[in-house]
């Protein structure tokens, strides 16, 4: 452990002791008591050591003298470092041959309300000009797949389904069945207060097909696959392959992003279908379970209930979230940085951006539905 200790000589000179072991893992040594002593009376003029008893050191020593130099020369105080060993005051000189650039050390100073605000508004601005410029190149590659000039790999794009798809299966299936349970279960308990709890399959039925199939579906495959394409093009930028395409002449968009925006598309409608009947089948599960339905009454009743109309919005509402999902887990994929943590906060910011916008694509639906009467 790092020990000091300081006294007066003959009035004039002050003696820093140093002994013990000098190093950074024990901390830094406090330097008010030499420095109370400098200002204290009678005036000191010299400044010596002595290191008999240090028996091991490193840079921590080092600052302390440092501190101590430089103390003394504003006061006209000289420092006699013959008491330091050799090493010590060699490494002394080094640090007192150059001097410290004016200004070097800036204080902290925590921005204001009014900087933040602004910092805030240009963050938003630039974001959003990023977010722009990668629409306008993708619908200029979407433009080149339809004309059958876009450039990527088929089985790149078959394996992209398989993830989008088939994998997410178990997934959808089990929260798909619980969303239908729950809502079959709370129509239940106030509809069965009236002797009404038939209409427990017209909740369940119009719910999922209308809304919570597509939104359900999309917020799972948001935090799932879009984190996914998040991270596999971060870790790509991170070792320097997306930069390895376009040397080859490879557009990053056409070869990366396309695929995983096809193959979302293609499985998005899909797997809602797939929700859709398993949330119905799930409410049917309360309704015959709890409510004494009979299965052929709740699905009658079901089908009488649903619209084609609401497959068909549900549907288009699943095929629009697969897009949003995609272009913000690419988008936030190609905007990473080149480290390990980086990658986590591009899966972290696709996960957010892609939930965000399927809610405000649900709201923006909701309103169209309600004006065009469907």
């Amino acid at each position: 452990m790092n020990q000091v200790s300081v006294e007066r000589v003959e009035n004039d000179i002050l003696l820093i002791r140093l002994a013990g072991r000098w190093q950074l893992r024990g901390g830094l040594a406090p330097s008010g008591a030499f420095e109370r002593e400098l200002q204290a009376l009678p005036v000191v003029r010299r400044v010596a050591f002595d290191a008999q008893n240090l028996t091991h050191w490193d840079t921590s020593v080092l600052t302390l003298l440092t501190r101590v130099s430089d103390v003394a020369r504003q006061r006209g105080i000289s420092v006699d470092p013959d008491g330091l060993p050799p090493g010590i005051r060699q490494l002394l000189d080094l640090a007192q041959a150059v001097p410290e650039p004016v200004g070097a050390r800036k204080e902290q100073r925590l921005p204001s309300l009014l900087e933040r605000t602004g910092a805030g508004a240009l963050g938003v601005v630039s974001s959003a000009k990023d977010m722009l410029a990668f629409l306008g190149n993708m619908t200029v590659t979407f433009i080149r797949l339809f004309g059958m000039k876009a450039r990527y790999r088929a089985s790149d794009l078959w394996l992209l389904i398989q993830q989008c798809g088939a994998d997410a299966l178990p997934i959808v299936t089990l929260i798909s069945f619980l969303v239908g349970v729950i809502l079959a279960f709370v129509g239940a308990v106030q509809l069965k207060q009236f002797g009404a709890q038939i209409y427990v399959a017209n909740l369940v039925g119009v719910a999922m097909m209308r809304e919570m199939g597509a939104m359900m579906t999309a917020i799972l495959m948001a935090g799932r696959t879009g984190a996914a394409f998040a991270a596999q093009l971060g870790t790509m930028k991170v070792t320097q392959e997306i930069d390895a395409f376009a040397t080859a002449g490879f557009s990053p968009l056409e070869f990366l992003v396309l695929p995983r925006v096809v193959a979302l598309i293609l499985m998005m409608p899909l797997l809602c279908l797939y929700a859709d009947f398993v949330g119905i089948m799930g409410g049917a599960a309360i309704g015959v379970g709890m409510l004494d339905l009979s299965w052929t009454t709740y699905m009658q009743q079901t089908a009488h209930a649903v619209r084609l109309s609401d497959t068909v919005g549900g549907v288009f509402k699943s095929a629009v979230y697969g897009v949003l999902i995609a272009l913000a887990g690419c988008l936030r994929g190609l905007q990473s940085g080149n480290s390990s943590s980086a990658v986590g906060d591009a899966a972290t910011s696709a996960v957010v951006t892609g939930i965000v916008a399927i809610i405000t694509a649900c709201g923006v639906f909701a309103v169209v539905f309600y004006i065009l009467g469907i």
